[in-house]
């Protein structure tokens, strides 16, 4: 049951330039997706799979869309008897537990704001988090030492939140089990119905200076979806969709929640807590993935391994998403399992706002075309759309309406929002170029760029030059001060097995560059490392290694 038809104008295109001019989506008023889309799958298929989760140690279980109803239903109605109403707003950290599906589906249905958000907080964190969005309860993990940060917040924050604890037992806590155990499953929607612009979301983006922003997003955010899981997943009636993700990131509801559900395709939760390749690729193998979406970064490391040991036969479509995708990792894993992976940009802010569908030739390391749910161009600093080859900020016009799918503002501050938002333009405040055939190629975040001796030079087509080098298993492209040049390029990199820091390498690697981007773009300066810094989302924080360069030369 393709539960999306009924959202959109059409569905059926033949074309880009058909899906760009025609896609609408259908927006009924007092939209809920709780009610809507869940509630109704459970009535009209009850015994569809919604949810398959398993995790390292062996533990799994499947749910249907009538098990997350019902069980959402509890949840609704232990939320309320602990006095969560309209507007309140609700963290979850829930890793990837199966308890977060019923969770955020009961405060969609009690009109409360959930804020998904990481086990990886820090007490000063959830003070700030608490603080600034007024959070009045949190569901978290006993698993890691989520729990002990969290009680020690809790003594510091201006309103203590009421503590709902989930896979264990703590003081001054709640259980989850036993809470909504006391409940019944029944829950009947009450007037007044929700607005479709209530916010119904907030998350706090991970940036990589200042504290992080908070994201509202509205009831009609999910509809934006369609386009994710439907067009560029690929996700099918009755398959089953893998976003590696965790629950307290945006791209969760991307990629495990939403679209899915609205084309009728289960999700899967890999609950782990360590990353590690072989384990990732079995879980798609043996579940039967049909669509599967993974930064870049897992890529990186899943075109190390053998991938000759698993059975891939069920899986249909590889996409990627979060951080730009350097060509090599686009071939290598075509060659090693022939898919090719389909990249988008967007931001948290946003929904899917460039994209490679289904019609469009694929360019490795281009974020494909615009989407038809936004109005998308290149800008230079005086707000001219720029020509092809001319680097200029991706922005989002926006002087006919708001689109779907795209944020409210940011909670409590109009200011931080007319910064980026103002005169009906949004500006992403990252850098691409276009070329003649309307293709956008990223080149960085806008205070990412080096100048060089007189040179603009981009990150990112560095990094993608020395990741074609088969020592090279990660890298982030930085600029150092240089009395004579202003700046330098310099490559912190992380090796691949066998490969052993020397300067013989160190040569070698600037050599490869200087023959597969301009010379002039080539690291002056190598380090390698066992890591790279990154942000807890997972994004390499380029600012840290800058930042660390700077303190450096002070010495």
């Amino acid at each position: 049951m393709q539960l999306y038809k009924e959202y959109l104008d059409m569905w059926d295109f033949g074309s880009y330039e058909d899906y760009l001019k025609n896609f609408r989506i259908i927006a009924p008023e007092h939209f809920n997706f709780a009610f809507d889309v869940l509630d109704r799958l459970a009535s009209e298929t009850p015994d569809a799979r919604a949810l398959e989760w398993c995790n390292p140690e062996g533990e799994q279980a499947s749910f249907t869309f009538s098990d997350i109803s019902r069980l959402s239903n509890k949840a609704a109605n232990m939320f309320k008897a602990n006095g969560i109403g309209k507007n309140d707003a609700v963290m979850l950290v829930l890793k990837r537990h199966h308890e977060f599906w019923p969770c955020i589906m009961a405060l969609h249905k009690i009109g409360a704001i959930a804020v998904p958000a990481t086990h990886l907080l820090t007490a000063k964190d959830i003070v700030y988090r608490c603080d600034a969005a007024d959070i009045k309860m949190i569901v978290g993990t006993m698993e890691a030492s989520f729990a002990e940060q969290c009680d020690i917040a809790a003594a510091k924050c201006k309103y203590a939140p009421a503590l709902v604890s989930v896979r264990g037992r703590r003081s001054g806590w709640l259980n989850y089990d036993e809470e909504i155990a006391k409940y019944s499953d029944q829950f009947t929607r009450e007037l007044p119905y929700n607005d479709n612009d209530d916010t119904q979301l907030l998350y706090f983006t991970s940036g990589t200076t200042g504290m992080p922003k908070m994201v509202m997003h509205d009831c009609l955010f999910p509809l934006g979806h369609i386009q994710t899981a439907v067009y560029w997943h690929g996700c099918i009636d009755g398959g089953l969709h893998l976003t590696v993700s965790e629950t307290g990131w945006a791209k969760s509801v991307w990629g495990k929640l939403y679209g899915q559900w609205l084309a009728g395709s289960a999700v899967m939760a890999y609950d782990f807590e360590k990353f590690i390749p072989d384990d990732l690729l079995r879980i798609i193998a043996e579940k039967g993935v049909t669509t599967f979406c993974a930064p870049p970064t897992v890529y990186r490391f899943f075109i190390q391994q053998d991938l000759s040991k698993y059975d891939f036969r069920k899986l249909t479509k590889c996409t990627t998403a979060g951080e730009p995708l350097n060509p090599e990792v686009f071939n290598k894993w075509k060659e090693m399992t022939g898919f090719e992976l389909r990249e988008i940009f967007g931001q948290t802010e946003l929904c899917v706002t460039l994209g490679t569908f289904p019609w469009m030739k694929i360019c490795p390391g281009s974020m494909g075309k615009p989407s038809p749910q936004f109005d998308v161009d290149i800008i230079d600093e005086d707000g001219n759309s720029c020509q092809p080859g001319v680097v200029g900020e991706i922005v989002v016009k926006t002087r006919r309406n708001k689109p779907i799918g795209m944020f409210k503002g940011y909670f409590k501050d109009p200011e931080m929002t007319k910064g980026v938002w103002n005169d009906g333009v949004y500006h992403t405040l990252d850098l691409a170029w276009r070329d003649e055939w309307g293709y956008y190629w990223y080149v960085s975040r806008a205070d990412d760029v080096i100048k060089s001796s007189g040179y603009r030079i981009g990150p990112f087509e560095v990094e993608s030059a020395l990741m074609e080098h088969p020592a090279v298993v990660e890298t982030a492209i930085t600029a150092v001060p240089d009395p004579v040049r202003g700046q330098v390029v310099k490559a912190t990199i992380v090796l691949a097995q066998g490969y052993e820091p020397s300067d013989a390498l160190k040569k070698e690697l600037q050599n490869h560059v200087k023959q597969t981007t301009a010379p002039y773009k080539y690291p002056r300066i190598i380090e390698f490392v066992d890591e790279l810094p990154k942000t807890i989302s997972g994004k390499i924080r380029r600012v840290e290694l800058r930042q660390r360069d700077l303190r450096q030369s002070d010495n």
